[in-house]
């Protein structure tokens, strides 16, 4: 299949480089405004299990945000070390840049905010799969399917 010419619509002779008959799949489009709240809302359902698994409201009003500000924070911290407005959805470098920053940071400030906070293993691995799974996961599911020559 050959390009056509801008001005007159008109086949160039050069190769497009398309297989002859595929046309582009249409994909979900994630603004970087859907992006950014996709993240926080994965931020805040972990902070919410774990607040609710651990009874941490009863430590009171504090503690809750300190352990939301660490994580908050921390997704912050990753957004602005991937640059993940230029390409939000993309799972890599984007989402695996947001989703270590994001656990890196977040147990790193908790430790520092959250009185009595330690790294136990149990929290470190639930805490990096979680947020893997949830800030890589929604990432995934928007890529645009790939495409399909025609038959």
């Amino acid at each position: 299949m050959s390009e056509s010419s801008p001005s007159s619509g008109k086949p160039s002779g050069k190769p497009s480089g398309k297989p002859a008959g595929a046309e582009p799949v249409p994909g979900p489009v994630v603004t970087t405004a859907r992006a950014a709240v996709y993240d926080v809302v994965v931020v805040l359902v972990f902070l919410l299990f774990g607040t609710a698994s651990h009874d941490s409201a009863a430590q009171g009003t504090r503690h809750v945000v300190a352990l939301g500000a660490s994580f908050l924070v921390a997704l912050a911290v990753g957004w602005a070390v991937a640059r993940a407005w230029r390409s939000p959805a993309r799972p890599w470098p984007t989402g695996v840049t947001v989703w270590l920053s994001t656990v890196v940071v977040g147990v790193l400030l908790r430790r520092l905010l959250v009185e009595g906070a330690g790294f136990g293993a149990g929290f470190l691995l639930i805490t990096t799969g979680f947020l893997g799974v949830t800030l890589l996961g929604w990432r995934l599911l928007a890529r645009p399917p790939k495409r399909r020559p025609a038959a």
